[in-house]
């Protein structure tokens, strides 16, 4: 178990992040067209897997405009905006913001996803949903940089997930 804090406040963390050098955890979740998505649909591209508790609050809303202007000019490059929301919603910010160089993939039917990446906030009122976290796979799914963001409110290392796929 791990402890961050929101808006100052300590926040238990379940679970362990994957560690640099391994290869990434599986994982199952939901697109928008409700389909089951997993490792396998993103054979051979390296993946930059931003978690973030909800696109209901500023600081996740701007982790997903900001990944999908820096990552999206990179060759090769997925970017996964991975968070309990449901598609429908993930799917109209992402319509309304015309971020079109994102993937939105939603825990909701899969809940495991939290535990098996170590973010699912485990108590406060935040409890059940994803901490914030950034985790950057190479093509062969390995783990190549990982960030449990340490106050929730607070924007990932956009330069260090960044760095990590060279």
């Amino acid at each position: 178990m791990s402890t961050v804090t929101f808006l100052g406040n300590p926040v238990a963390v379940a679970g362990t992040l994957p560690s640099v050098g391994q290869a990434a955890p599986a994982l199952t979740l939901t697109d928008g067209e409700l389909n089951e998505i997993t490792l396998a649909n993103y054979a051979g591209k390296a993946l930059i897997l931003n978690i973030f508790p909800s696109l209901d609050t500023p600081t996740c809303a701007q982790s997903v405009r900001t990944f999908n202007q820096e990552a999206s000019a990179r060759a090769g490059v997925t970017v996964l905006c991975i968070s309990p929301d449901l598609p429908f919603a993930q799917g109209r910010f992402c319509g309304a913001e015309g971020l079109t160089n994102v993937v939105t993939l939603s825990s909701f039917r899969h809940p495991e996803f939290l535990d098996a990446y170590g973010v699912r906030i485990a108590d406060s009122a935040l409890r059940g949903l994803a901490a914030r976290a950034v985790v950057v796979l190479d093509a062969a799914h390995r783990v190549t940089h990982v960030e449990l963001v340490s106050e929730i409110a607070d924007e990932p290392n956009y330069a260090a997930a960044l760095a990590a796929l060279a």
